[in-house]
C-alpha cells in the first residue's frame, strides 16, 4: 500500500548531500498503473491501482514492484509507445522519520518540478506539517501524476493544458 502527498515547490532546498536517483520511467498501461522505472541501476516493474481506496486524505495505491533485469527493461521499454519520463530525484530527511522525494525533470518535461512525501498511514498523512519550502498541495490534480506526464510531448504542453508556471519554481526559472 502507497499512501502520498504531492505538492508544489516554492524554492528549492539545499540538495548537497541529499540522495540522488537519476529516474527514467516508462508507461505501458495508464490506467491501472503498469510502469517500468530504471532508478540509477536498478530496474523495476511496478503495478499500481487505486481502486477501492479512499483518495479523500491523500493519493492511496496498491503498489506491487518487481525486480527486471537491464535486458527485460530495455525489451519493455520499446513498448512504452514513447511514454516515457526523465527525472533527477532528491531524497531528503524530513521531520518524524519522514522523506521528501523532490523530482526535478528533465527532457521534454524540464522546468516541471515537485515533491512527494509518503506515509506509513492515512492519519499520519493528515497530520503533516509541510516545511515552509513546499507550495500547494496537488495530490488530487491529475496533471502531477507522472502517468499523465508520460502521456505529453513537451513541458509547454503541460503549462498551455494546466496553467502556465504552477510546476516550477522561481529560483529554477531564472537559471
Amino acid at each position: 500500500m502507497e499512501i502520498e502527498k504531492k505538492f508544489l515547490v516554492k524554492t528549492l532546498p539545499d540538495l548537497e548531500g541529499a540522495q540522488k536517483k537519476s529516474i527514467e520511467q516508462g508507461y505501458l498501461c495508464r490506467k491501472p498503473v503498469l510502469r517500468i522505472r530504471r532508478s540509477n541501476e536498478q530496474y523495476i516493474l511496478t503495478y499500481k491501482s487505486n481502486q477501492g481506496f479512499s483518495q479523500k486524505n491523500a493519493l492511496q495505491n496498491e503498489e506491487v514492484e518487481l525486480p527486471l533485469t537491464e535486458e527485460a527493461y530495455l525489451h519493455l521499454r520499446g513498448k512504452t509507445d514513447g511514454c516515457l519520463i526523465e527525472k533527477t530525484r532528491y531524497v531528503l530527511p524530513l521531520a518524524d522519520g519522514l522523506k521528501a522525494e523532490l523530482d526535478i525533470f528533465e527532457g521534454k518535461l524540464d522546468g516541471l518540478v515537485f515533491v512527494e512525501v509518503e506515509f506509513e498511514s492515512e492519519e499520519q498523512a493528515v497530520r503533516f506539517q509541510p516545511p515552509q519550502w513546499f507550495g500547494e498541495e496537488v495530490s488530487d490534480q491529475e496533471c502531477f501524476s507522472n502517468a499523465y506526464l508520460s502521456g505529453l510531448e513537451s513541458f509547454e504542453q503541460w503549462e498551455k493544458e494546466n496553467g502556465r508556471g504552477r510546476g516550477t519554481v522561481q529560483s529554477r526559472a531564472e537559471k
